[in-house]
């Protein structure tokens, strides 16, 4: 307790480049871009996959081989191949470690929708892509969410790392407290990753109750 009010009563810690509100801005900024890139790669890919039912096996297989790569043992080698001039280093990991839950969940969720409700919309006319649209995306999207929480919190929380390669965000706290032996800038530093993690948890929470309808809440309970 007296590191954590050591750390936040700092008036030091609150101002400048280095200072807690420059930190999350940069954090938020480094895990923001890899989710935003690993959902323009992994939602496409996962509604098509899921659609049209070709390579499911592959996908699954390939996100779970992808799950098992050390995102810190990654970030050596990008860094070894690119240098510490761009933010590529750490994007590049973060972005494969983003992939997997929303491209599984993606696609699970989309096959897991009821044959007959498909079948009912193709009988009422509408085509391909306005099946996948209108009734299997509404259908998939608690699924779909998930995955998406799941990937933003593992990004918010091994972005950290990035601090390794001299670049900012929280776990700037964390590596040069450890580097300084500043007990106080340690925790600090892991309380507010945690309390950055908690938050995106309870952002996704209510995007699901605004963006999922009450009939399809219900019925994935019953599942």
């Amino acid at each position: 307790m007296n590191w954590l009010l050591e750390f936040f009563g700092k008036a030091d810690n609150w101002s400048g480049p280095a200072g807690i509100p420059a930190r999350l801005l940069e954090h938020l900024e480094f895990s923001v871009m890899a989710l935003a890139l690993a959902v323009l790669i992994a939602i496409p890919l996962g509604l098509l996959i899921g659609h049209t039912g070709k390579g499911g096996v592959g996908v699954v297989v390939t996100a779970n081989l992808a799950r098992a790569l050390p995102t810190l043992g990654l970030l050596v080698l990008f860094v070894l191949l690119l240098g510490t001039a761009s933010i590529l280093p750490v994007i590049i990991p973060l972005v494969l470690l983003a992939i997997p839950p929303i491209l599984v969940n993606t696609f699970e969720g989309i096959r897991g929708v009821d044959p007959e409700l498909r079948d009912a919309a193709y009988g009422m006319g509408l085509r391909s892509g306005q099946v996948l649209g209108r009734v299997l995306v509404p259908v998939a999207l608690p699924l779909i969410l998930l995955g998406l929480r799941l990937s933003a919190i593992q990004v918010v929380a091994t972005t950290t790392i990035a601090a390794y390669t001299g670049l900012g965000g929280l776990g700037r706290f964390v590596i040069d407290g450890f580097s300084t032996q500043d007990y106080a800038s340690v925790v600090g530093g892991s309380v507010l990753i945690v309390l950055f993690a908690l938050v995106v948890q309870v952002l996704f929470t209510l995007v699901r109750r605004v963006t999922v309808s009450p009939g399809v809440s219900q019925r994935v309970k019953v599942r």
